[in-house]
């Protein structure tokens, strides 16, 4: 699964980055809002982490342009900005989940997942094909209860064509 990720601190950018990849993401990213427009409304990805303070264009005029454009990546925005109207107003300019700074690697890990499943139509943690679970959360496959060990490639692989059953892939 394939992840955009849009903030200006170097150090949190690839403190993110490295979190995500060792979580088994393609991680592409971004630095300003005039590069994370471009990405976001030509890239295809799975979900977006958007900071809201970025140079050259803020997150959320990005944000909202790719609204209008029709850009229906689920957005996370994961900000300084953390007082209610700014949550309001983020949330209503687009974004599908709000995270303020600090945080915790694993909450937004689990964000993620969570907005990832709800686009593609998964409420639950687990994508049964045939006789085979995937569990999402706990990234494990079992066939009738037995574990089946997988590579992190190949689990990523299993589970985006888990969330994309039915779909040309």
């Amino acid at each position: 699964m394939k992840l955009l990720v849009v903030e200006d601190s170097a150090e949190l950018r690839g403190s993110l980055v490295r979190s995500l990849t060792a979580a088994g993401y393609i991680v592409e990213q971004a630095d300003n809002g005039e590069d994370a427009a471009h990405l976001g409304s030509t890239g295809e990805y799975d979900a977006i982490i958007l900071d809201l303070g970025l140079p050259v264009i803020d997150g959320l005029t990005v944000m909202t342009g790719w609204r209008e454009e029709g850009v229906a990546t689920p957005i996370l925005v994961l900000t300084a900005r953390g007082s209610w109207r700014e949550k309001v107003q983020g949330l209503r300019s687009g974004a599908d989940d709000y995270l303020t700074k600090p945080f915790r690697t694993e909450e937004l890990l689990a964000r993620i997942e969570a907005l990832i499943r709800r686009s593609k139509g998964h409420a639950a943690t687990v994508v049964r094909i045939g006789d085979l679970e995937i569990d999402l959360s706990q990234r494990v496959l079992s066939r009738h209860g037995a574990e089946i060990r997988l590579t992190a490639h190949e689990f990523r692989t299993l589970a985006y064509l888990g969330l994309n059953k039915g779909r040309v892939v």
